[in-house]
């Protein structure tokens, strides 16, 4: 899986936000169990995933600041 960059996260709607927010928690809960069997291929990659998760929810957070205009 690629990295989510900031201007992809903005043009999806907040559904498919949602939706990648989940499938991302549940790929890094899977890592993050094989990581404790030590079998997990790339360490780098629980990373990634933190990264990326962290700038999903904060697109979410700055947009519902956003006061809409009249």
């Amino acid at each position: 899986m690629v990295i989510l960059r900031k201007a992809e996260i903005r043009n999806m709607t907040s559904s498919e936000r949602e939706k990648k927010l989940q499938e991302l928690k549940t790929e890094l809960l899977t890592l993050r169990g094989k990581a404790r069997t030590g079998s997990v291929e790339s360490a780098g990659r629980v990373r990634e995933l933190r990264r990326t998760v962290a700038r999903i929810l904060t697109i979410d957070k700055e947009e519902q600041d956003v006061p809409k205009s009249p």
